[in-house]
């Protein structure tokens, strides 16, 4: 009896697959979710590439390229701004205009907002003209604020010119830290930042009109207005409300009113006139 157990359970054994085969043969269908066994000595299909391999070699080429030079790109641009922001070395010595040049005015750094004291004011500068009209007369006209006029144009706007940000801070920053406290310039650069700001007031004023019809644009006058920023009140600093307003003496423009559009204008008018 044990012989013809056996007997069976190794026919059962061998004809398993015999009887799977029939079933196929006779259409029977497959139960849910089954795995059909691949025939021996298929080899599986390979997973299909993603990413940059999925790519011909060609493009991948041009892909690691491509890669390689944003990479080389990045690295340099950190290296200059590190460059810039580090102290006196030989590198910034031998390199410092490649340097400013690239930072300059797109990427520039500084230490204010991690300095101890940051600053802690708002400054409004502001510019009047002494105008020859048409008619000979000479008027003043009233202050014009600057900071104002570049705030409203900054205000909701999500790209904003680097110029209405920086153009005129920038210059009255360059102004004051080449003068000393009675507005006499010290060195070359205290008169290089008189000639850019008065430069920056006939552009600003032909741009509003103030010279008017026929008019020129004799003489211009700075001023500025300091007010404190308000500390926190968990901080228990007191500051002045008061504003400091500095103004600063009439600067001739005769020579910057060349090219401009009021100069021109009145440089005709009185051509006009004489004939």
């Amino acid at each position: 009896m044990a012989g013809g157990r056996e007997d069976a359970d190794v026919s059962e054994a061998t004809g398993a697959p015999e009887a799977v085969g029939a079933a196929e043969a006779a259409g029977a269908p497959e139960a849910a979710g089954a795995v059909r066994p691949a025939p021996p000595g298929t080899a599986q299909p390979p997973a299909p590439r993603t990413g940059v391999a999925a790519l011909s070699p060609r493009y991948q080429v041009g892909a690691v390229v491509a890669l390689a030079v944003v990479a080389v790109a990045v690295c340099a641009h950190i290296g200059a701004v590190f460059l810039h922001l580090a102290p006196s070395n030989t590198l910034t010595k031998q390199h410092g205009d490649v340097v400013d040049e690239w930072v300059f005015p797109e990427f520039e750094q500084n230490w204010k907002l991690f300095a101890p004291n940051p600053l802690q004011q708002n400054v409004s500068v502001q510019v009047r003209a002494e105008v020859s009209t048409a008619g000979g007369e000479i008027r003043t006209t009233g202050w014009y604020d600057l900071s104002a006029e570049d705030g409203r144009a900054i205000d909701g706007n999500p790209l904003p010119s680097h110029t209405q940000q920086n153009e005129l801070r920038r210059a009255w920053d360059f102004f004051v830290a080449s003068h000393d406290s009675d507005d006499r310039p010290v060195g070359l650069r205290g008169t290089l930042s008189e000639s850019y700001l008065r430069r920056i007031a006939l552009l600003r004023l032909d741009r509003d009109g103030a010279a008017g019809p026929g008019g020129v644009v004799e003489r211009v006058q700075y001023r500025s207005r300091t007010t404190n920023v308000e500390p926190p009140p968990w901080s228990g600093e007191k500051v002045s409300d008061r504003p400091t307003v500095r103004e600063l003496p009439w600067w001739s423009v005769s020579a910057e009113t060349r090219g401009t559009k009021s100069g021109q204008a009145g440089q005709a008018a009185r051509e006009g006139g004489a004939a």
